[in-house]
């Protein structure tokens, strides 16, 4: 029985714990970091006498480790980050179950080989649970803490991110098998000898995307501007000087980000005509992005192609769309974000939550949500076609590897972090653009308004210099494009279905031993025998 002072420096101890995997993410991007920061938690989890104790811990050290990863969150949250991560906190509970189970006391050889696949495939089930957008997204997964190691990147480009998180757990598992088990240090060595194995022989052997041309892409980042009723007209004014002094240069599409047009075009045709002349200018497209209240109704066309509208609406609703621009106004191509920030952009179940718009930055009102993701021609480049995604949406493995599928050459994000400007936030989302080019083996070009905006090559390289947050420029990047297909856009998340499935035959296997070990002893099968009686 453990006193109330051991248990309550256990509980404080489970948070640090929990909290230390962040430094492995940017903005300190101590990518080594991540292969041991899950060890003082997994030693105190193995050491806990109860069950019960170990869910305990394992629900704050996730607790911990969400509040960590997204505390530049408190701004627009507040104190309600801390719900929030309470909730998220108990989908480690199932892993922390785990470690105790395989990790604790002194497992034989076979549990603690054992313990190297079930343990990290624990791990996984949090991330893939946590990933649906209601709560939260997956922001913040193991693998991704990777972003900048190439042969992880390789590693990505065959299972995804899921893949380098399982390697990433797999390896602090081995570790604590090192330190605590002396009789494990032979499946522990192999174990993580075998992860070293396996990276080195996808590193050599799964083939490179093949650069198939170039595209010239500009990014234009404004930089803040000072908040109040004209900002937006103030950020729109920067973006067309920017985008300006890229005339007389050969330039393929010009991006600009998220929430850059606060206006619907629909509603304002001399923005329409403003962007319009800007393309003619340039000599090339503009694809910016509109967040404003849509018209109800069929739109009036602003130039000589409308942009089409979604179904109408009794007051047309807010929507962030990335919106394709040419020397004739909108070309007709448009994009409605689906995914949605929640409290950001919406606010679930607003009649039971809406009290959070009281204490912190959410969404005073929700944002409509598209239908479908969209490719987009990029006019004077036959075949080329790209797949905008807007936000954190470039968080989503899913999204852009069907964008992929579908036959994107370029991802583009468009994204907007001012809220966080001096926070891990915008590293943090920038960092993700590399992931999502090594999986899907396509450049990705990461435009924000106030930075920090990159370009990453289809192996996940970076291209050219990246923006910081106090950049205010139009910088064009060499875009190498990519043919082919990864294994992961072939194959999809399948390092999911197969921790699944061995935590499915895990389970299946301990709950037929439980009924053989509650089974009653059988009846006798000799008659009883009979005593005379004189």
């Amino acid at each position: 029985m453990l006193s109330k002072r051991t248990r309550c420096w256990r509980a404080a101890a489970a948070a640090a714990a929990g909290a230390l995997a962040c430094l492995a993410f940017p903005a300190p991007a101590l990518w080594w970091f991540a292969y041991v920061a899950l060890v003082p938690w997994m030693l105190l989890l193995r050491s806990a006498p109860t069950g019960r104790r170990a869910a305990l811990e394992g629900w704050l050290g996730g607790a911990g480790f969400i509040v960590a990863v997204h505390h530049w969150l408190l701004p627009s949250l507040h104190v309600f980050l801390l719900p929030v991560a309470a909730l998220l906190g108990l989908l480690w509970i199932p892993w922390a179950l785990l470690v105790r189970e395989f990790l604790g006391g002194l497992p034989e050889p076979g549990r603690a080989a054992a313990a190297l696949f079930l343990v990290p495939a624990g791990w996984l089930l949090s991330e893939l649970a946590r990933s649906w957008q209601g709560l939260g997204g997956p922001w913040g997964l193991l693998g991704a803490s990777q972003w900048q190691v190439a042969p992880a990147m390789r590693l990505a480009s065959v299972g995804g991110v899921w893949l380098v998180s399982l390697l990433v757990v797999a390896v602090n598992c081995g570790l604590v098998l090192l330190i605590a088990v002396p009789g494990a240090r032979v499946p522990a060595v192999a174990g993580v000898t075998g992860c070293a194995v396996l990276t080195g022989v996808v590193w050599l052997w799964v083939p490179r995307p093949e650069v198939s041309g170039t595209l010239r892409v500009a990014v234009v980042q404004p930089g803040l501007v000072a908040d109040g009723p004209d900002s937006t007209d103030q950020r729109f004014a920067a973006g067309e000087r920017l985008t300006r002094t890229l005339a007389g240069q050969p330039v393929d599409l010009v991006v600009w980000g998220e929430s850059s047009v606060g206006a619907d075009l629909a509603a304002r045709p001399d923005l329409a005509r403003r962007l319009a002349s800007l393309s003619a200018e340039v000599g090339a497209p503009l694809l910016v992005n509109v967040d404003a209240r849509r018209p109800p109704g069929p739109a009036a066309a602003p130039a000589a192609a409308p942009v089409p509208t979604a179904a109408a609406l009794p007051d047309g609703g807010i929507y962030k769309s990335s919106v394709l621009v040419g020397p004739r106004g909108p070309t007709g191509d448009r994009y409605d974000k689906m995914r949605l920030v929640p409290f950001g952009e919406y606010i679930p179940a607003r009649s039971l939550l809406g009290w959070a718009t009281s204490v912190g930055r959410a969404a005073g009102e929700d944002r409509r949500r598209g239908e479908n993701p969209v490719l987009m021609d990029l006019p004077g480049r036959p075949g080329v076609r790209f797949g905008p995604l807007v936000c954190f949406e470039s968080a989503f493995p899913d999204m852009s590897r069907r964008l992929t599928r579908d036959g994107a050459a370029l991802l583009i994000a468009q994204s907007a972090t001012s809220s966080f400007q001096d926070s891990w936030a915008p590293a943090q989302h920038a960092s993700l653009a590399a992931v999502r080019a090594a999986e899907n083996g396509r450049p990705v070009v990461h435009a924000t308004l106030t930075g920090i905006s990159e370009v990453h090559g289809p192996s996940g390289e970076r291209i050219g210099p990246a923006l910081a947050t106090s950049a205010r420029a139009a910088q064009v990047y060499e875009v190498p494009l990519a043919g082919g297909r990864t294994f992961y856009v072939l194959f999809g998340d399948w390092p999911v279905g197969a921790a699944l499935a061995l935590l499915a035959a895990y389970c299946t296997l301990e709950g037929a031993r439980s009924l053989g070990l509650r089974k009653p002893a059988p009846e006798p099968t000799t008659p009883p025998a009979r005593t005379a009686r004189g």
